[in-house]
């Protein structure tokens, strides 16, 4: 089976340690380099496994897979020099949603988001807010309300936001059942 593993890796701006930390369970670099050269057999389990560690569905890994392809070809590389051909062929895999994801649409500008930008986050529980720290999220209220800014503190069971516009305060939520981190802003220019 020809497989784009690699392509899509680069793509993604991923190594292969990268890739064989996300995959469930964790893996190493050099198995992952085996799969995408051909080396070692690639079973269905293995691109489901490898194509969830990339955000992409497994049929985007396999030549010929029937699903539609969702990227872009890279055409330009932008850099402090300006505009430049690439200097190899590479695609953009569209990013994909992946289980426990929400999404924020911004209808006014606040901070530094713009009416019409989509945040797309990950939702995470308890055990998981001090990651968070220095991020931006979501955090639900009783009521369906909802509170949004950056985390800037964590004690035992209270959350400290700072809203994302100037001069807002500083809000403390208690007991937050999950939070969601912001980790992609989708803008249309």
């Amino acid at each position: 089976m020809i497989t784009r593993i690699r392509e899509v890796r680069r793509a993604r701006g991923m190594t292969l340690d990268d890739v064989a930390k996300a995959c469930h369970p964790q893996t190493t670099p050099q198995t992952i380099g085996r799969l995408e050269t051909g080396m070692r057999t690639v079973s269905i389990i293995w691109l489901n496994r490898i194509a969830e560690a990339l955000g992409v569905d497994a049929a985007d890994l396999v030549d010929g897979g029937g699903g539609e392809k969702v990227e872009l070809p890279v055409v330009a590389v932008l850099g402090v020099l300006g505009a430049t051909a690439p200097k190899r062929t590479s695609v953009v895999v569209a990013p994909r949603p992946k289980g426990g994801q929400v999404a924020i649409t911004v209808s006014a500008s606040n901070g530094d988001y713009r009416a019409g930008d989509e945040i797309w986050c990950e939702t995470v529980e308890a055990d998981g807010f001090a990651g968070a720290l220095n991020r931006d999220v979501l955090v639900p209220r009783p009521a369906g309300r909802f509170l949004f800014g950056r985390l800037i503190d964590r004690d035992a069971d209270r959350l400290q936001l700072l809203p994302p516009g100037a001069g807002g305060r500083q809000q403390i939520v208690a007991n937050p059942p999950w939070i969601a981190v912001a980790t992609k802003l989708v803008r249309s220019l």
